[in-house]
């Protein structure tokens, strides 16, 4: 394994900002990992998965590795349900391919989301009513400052939505090396009912869904919706959806009856960001090379040679516009470095 330097992470983040590490080095195995933790001589150290979850605003003078422990198996099956264990630097589509090529049941809901299995647990992903909590069973990681290893369970992880121990009191401190999902073998439980999957559904002419079907029907709805990174650097949702209480959406719903809502529970009511960035204008805008999607208010996106710092500025003049027009706080679900 080799400490380079200089090196950009253009290829290595999906909104494909132009930035160099000061130090760069990719692991492939917890033997490696462990040993450039060890390293004093680089005192500052960034964690890089799929690079999905970030924007850079500038240089890194730090040593960035970059998690590429790969694997996947099946650890053990019965009749309604399979446990697999995924390593970090899996990608998390390719993953969610392999468990429907298996007919296993439970992360279809979650095509298309860019990013890596590592990745995935910090940001507790989740899409059309599923999150990854909903199939956790456990992940493996390495403390940063004394490279032991241990295993965190579904209550350690302190999921939340978009959330985690890892964001919070955990930041920092761990690399997840390796994720554990129980998936149903058959008996799928299919979700069809968030956004407009079952729509989809009825578009394509299935009648009766198999998994399959419902992947095929949210990489499409996804397709039609969010640039592909590849081609247009971005980050999926830059804002997570605001949580308002009941009350207080009682009273907006008063100033803007056509404001759409999904109820949490009887005391809170989630509102999507999308449609008040969309409402403040901001839907299509383009100022330089940093711009919002013409398709999803929700994806904020790189041109081509957009800073990061473009990108946040751009960001935060939506949170402001939104905070005065609606006296709603919209907060990233990026993580701005």
């Amino acid at each position: 394994m080799n400490i380079q330097e200089h090196v950009s992470l253009r290829p290595y983040n999906t909104f494909g900002i132009d930035v160099k590490a000061r130090y760069f080095a990719e692991v492939t195995s917890i033997a490696e990992l462990s040993w450039v933790l060890q390293q004093n001589s680089y005192p500052k150290k960034l964690i890089l998965g799929g690079g999905s979850n970030m924007l850079l605003t500038g240089d890194l003078d730090s040593l960035v590795i970059l998690i590429g422990l790969k694997g996947k198996e099946v650890v053990s099956s019965d009749d309604s349900h399979t446990i697999i264990r995924i390593m970090a630097g899996e990608n998390w589509h390719d993953l969610v391919l392999w468990t429907l090529e298996r007919d296993l049941g439970g992360l279809e809901n979650l095509s298309l989301i860019p990013g890596s299995v590592g990745s995935a647990p910090i940001q507790n992903i989740g899409a059309y009513g599923v999150e990854l909590k909903d199939h956790f069973v456990c992940c493996e990681l390495m403390d940063i400052s004394t490279q032991t290893l241990h295993t965190f369970s579904l209550e350690d992880c302190k999921f939340g939505y978009r959330d985690s121990y890892f964001k919070n009191e955990g930041k920092g401190k761990y690399v997840i090396t390796s994720v554990t999902f129980r998936l149903t073998s058959k008996d799928h439980s299919l979700r069809t009912g968030y956004g407009t999957i079952a729509a989809e559904l009825e578009k394509a002419e299935v009648f009766h869904p198999s998994i399959q079907d419902i992947s095929k029907a949210v990489i499409s709805i996804r397709q039609q919706k969010l640039p592909d990174p590849a081609i247009l650097g971005n980050s999926g949702s830059f804002f997570k959806n605001p949580v308002v209480s009941k009350k207080s959406f009682e009273k907006l719903q008063q100033s803007y009856p056509d404001i759409p809502f999904y109820k949490v529970d009887e005391d809170e009511i989630k509102i999507p960001a999308a449609w008040l960035i969309d409402f403040c204008g901001f839907k299509g805008l383009r100022q330089g090379d940093a711009g919002v999607h013409e398709h999803q208010a929700l994806v904020l996106v790189n041109y081509g040679k957009a800073t990061g710092a473009e990108i946040l500025r751009l960001s935060q003049q939506i949170q402001e516009t939104v905070k005065s027009t609606f006296g709603i706080a919209i907060v990233p679900e990026v993580n701005v470095l």
